[in-house]
């Protein structure tokens, strides 16, 4: 039955896809490919092509980093780049990742760097010279992107120096279930945060071929949707509190280092890296790669060096367990993929047509013999190869929730622990350094929101979405009024008026947000020293709370005051003058704010510049919000654009729509994208050519 069950929908999928005779791309106004392919291949050959179309001279600068060649074609600047990818050894694991894909992949990817390689070579004026000397893309390099992206940026990268956006990545994400929605039909919420360049932006597309109808987003240069929903269910991802590489001090000797009492020697591999002169010739630098049984050495001083132990390099597939978990029709296969563990990072929600909700702490968590999360998360005493774990937990071992009593599940980058009141999972019953036990203020909004609401809408959970509340001004303004009360100057009890008539959001007219936040700041809202009461798990939604010490929050709140009023003239400056976007020659008022102060609308920004202003780098990138009824509906923000292209009028035309805090509709089912259609290319012989 099953087996009649998929071949009848195949069946019919080739009978509606019989009335195109060609693969074919429809752009819509944002700039979104909605692709029709005849197979696979062909499919994967449409989605490189529109990367190429949206991103190609980003792309092409990312795979050569990726290649650790950046410094022999554009020069110094990207040489620590380029001796970080050979020190972790990246451009020969990805020669052996390729050669592993397997055959349900592999076509696929081999297709989609052929896509791009036919469109630059359709359209070489849209290619910068400077980027053409990365030409031709490399079926390897689909590789080296993912392992220079997930491993040094996420899986490893607070570990290897790599931390200057460490903080600054992080998402939101909901699950609804049937018996909490208004309309009986579970929802999900997709919102990863990260920074607005490079290797970080997300691309948006919506890939059609026999039997698969998936819409999403994916980091550029990405084959396969990583955060995607199909007609009967959809994932978002999160950084989730995973500890999965480590670091060791080793102690140096006799050119070795110690380990369990005796001498042992590195492996040593010499590389020579090119760089471009600036007079145009190229010259070489010698590096020497030491390896340790610990791993390989990513910083040495006097007799100590730090080695760098990272899970995951002997599994091949995390591409096919995106392409599976986008092309699962019910939960059991879904699961099936996940049961792989495969992607070494990241939480993953789920809901479904069913009605279904899922939650699991997904990641290549290390089989440690002892120790904690404090002890992890440091720096690893290397002399003792007991600390040396060779495997890592197997799904079974992994926290996860299904079908909560409550009806729903969030995770705004907490541990797995609080990712639903009543709580399901037990800290106690897993290993001490599976993850961290906290909350802090940004997840305790995202669960304060559902729990009050006992019957969501799609339209209150968009509200939800892109609420700009602060929940650590609901916390602590009581605290702090009373404060001002007993210990505040005249300049204090302005302030406090002010604070008053704030509306406790970051709208762009907000007045209150701009002094609160230079005030928090100041205070510190991640030091538990600060708080009357310090957070515990036992009131997990409503700690911290109350100030340690009052008459120096009065104090900073004056500092505040005293700075604001002297740089603009006034304590109730509205949020969007300060705090703005600036982006490809955009510059509108900003919402929102980093997660410190608990809004679950995350913008953040690099702090007051010369100007005076706040300029939004990063936050709210890929925005979705998807019900899934008899037909799917969808709302989502690309938040940047679909294009860094020059001369695109894709690359920033949605921050308008962020500005105003507002989605626009996803066309999902090919009668509503067909009259949003601005422009159709069909496959023609190797390109695609515009009708």
């Amino acid at each position: 039955m099953k087996l009649f069950s998929f071949s009848f929908a195949l069946l019919l999928s080739v009978s509606l896809f019989g009335q195109q005779k060609n693969t074919e791309i429809i752009w819509d106004e944002w700039g979104i490919p909605h692709i029709y392919a005849q197979n696979l291949e062909e499919l994967g050959f449409a989605f490189g092509w529109a990367q190429m179309h949206s991103h190609g001279n980003l792309i092409l600068e990312l795979y050569a980093k990726s290649r650790g060649r950046a410094s022999e074609y554009w020069g110094e600047e990207y040489f620590q780049n380029d001796q970080m990818v050979h020190t972790l050894g990246f451009p020969e694991l990805a020669s052996v990742w390729w050669e592993n894909q397997k055959p349900e992949i592999k076509p696929y990817a081999t297709a989609f760097v052929d896509g791009m390689n036919a469109y630059a070579e359709a359209f070489p004026d849209r290619i910068d010279e400077a980027k053409k000397v990365a030409l031709p893309i490399e079926h390897e390099d689909v590789m080296r992107h993912y392992l220079f992206v997930i491993y040094s940026r996420f899986v490893g990268g607070g570990d290897i120096g790599r931390s200057q956006y460490w903080a600054r990545r992080g998402s939101n994400t909901y699950a609804v279930s049937a018996e909490r929605s208004a309309s009986g039909n579970a929802m999900l919420v997709q919102n990863p945060h990260l920074p607005w360049f490079d290797e970080w932006l997300f691309y948006e597309g919506h890939l059609n071929a026999p039997g698969i109808n998936t819409y999403g987003a994916t980091l550029v240069g990405f084959p396969t949707l990583g955060i995607a929903f199909n007609e009967q269910l959809g994932w978002s991802h999160t950084n989730n509190t995973i500890d999965n590489a480590d670091l060791y001090e080793l102690t140096l000797k006799d050119q070795g280092y110690v380990l369990d009492g005796s001498v042992k020697p590195f492996k040593v591999m010499k590389k020579a890296i090119k760089v471009k002169q600036k007079d145009g010739t190229v010259a070489e630098k010698a590096l020497d790669i030491y390896e340790s049984e610990h791993g390989r050495v990513v910083s040495q001083k006097g007799d100590k060096a730090l080695a760098i132990r990272m899970p995951g390099y002997d599994r091949y597939h995390a591409a096919l367990q995106w392409w599976k978990m986008g092309t699962a029709k019910n939960f059991g296969e879904f699961e099936a993929a996940l049961k792989e563990v495969q992607i070494p990072f990241f939480n993953i929600m789920y809901a479904d047509q069913k009605g279904d909700i899922f939650y699991m702490f997904n990641g290549q968590v290390p089989k440690r013999s002892s120790g904690d999360w404090g002890f992890w998360s440091n720096i690893v005493p290397g002399d003792n190869s007991k600390h040396i774990w060779t495997d890592v937990h197997s799904y079974a071992e992994l926290p996860k929730i299904k079908n909560p009593p409550a009806g729903w599940l969030q995770n705004a980058n907490d541990p797995p622990w609080t990712s639903t009141f009543p709580m399901q999972l037990n800290p106690k019953d897993f290993p001490p350094y599976m993850s961290p036990i906290r909350m802090t203020y940004r997840p305790q909004r995202s669960a304060r929101m559902l729990a009050e609401d006992e019957s969501i809408t799609f339209d209150e959970l968009v509200e939800y979405k892109l609420s700009t509340r602060w929940e650590m001004a609901d916390r602590l303004l009581d605290d702090l009024f009373a404060a001002i009360d007993e210990h505040g100057s005249d300049l204090a009890k302005e302030a406090k008026t002010v604070l008053e008539n704030w509306d406790r959001e970051s709208n762009a007219d907000s007045k209150g947000a701009a002094l609160f936040y230079l005030w928090s700041n100041k205070f510190n809202p991640w030091n538990p020293q600060n708080y009357k009461e310090q957070w515990s798990l036992k009131a997990a939604r409503t700690t911290p709370d109350g100030l340690a010490d009052p008459k120096k929050a009065v104090a900073l709140l004056e500092e505040a005051a005293t700075e604001l009023k002297g740089g603009y003239g006034s304590l109730d400056i509205p949020w969007g003058d300060i705090y703005r976007i600036t982006y490809n020659g955009l510059d509108l008022p900003g919402n929102g704010a980093d997660g410190s102060v608990g809004v679950f609308r995350v913008a953040w920004s690099n702090g007051l510049e010369d100007d005076g202003k706040m300029h939004i780098s990063g936050g709210d990138s890929w925005v979705s919000v998807i019900e899934f009824g008899d037909k799917v509906r969808a709302k989502a923000l690309m938040s940047y654009g679909n294009s860094t292209q020059k001369g695109s009028p894709h690359y920033g035309d949605q921050l308008k729509l962020f500005s105003k805090n507002e989605l626009r509709e996803v066309y999902f089912y090919r009668e509503d994208v067909v009259p949003h259609a601005k422009r159709t290319e069909t496959l023609k012989k190797g390109r695609f050519v515009e009708k």
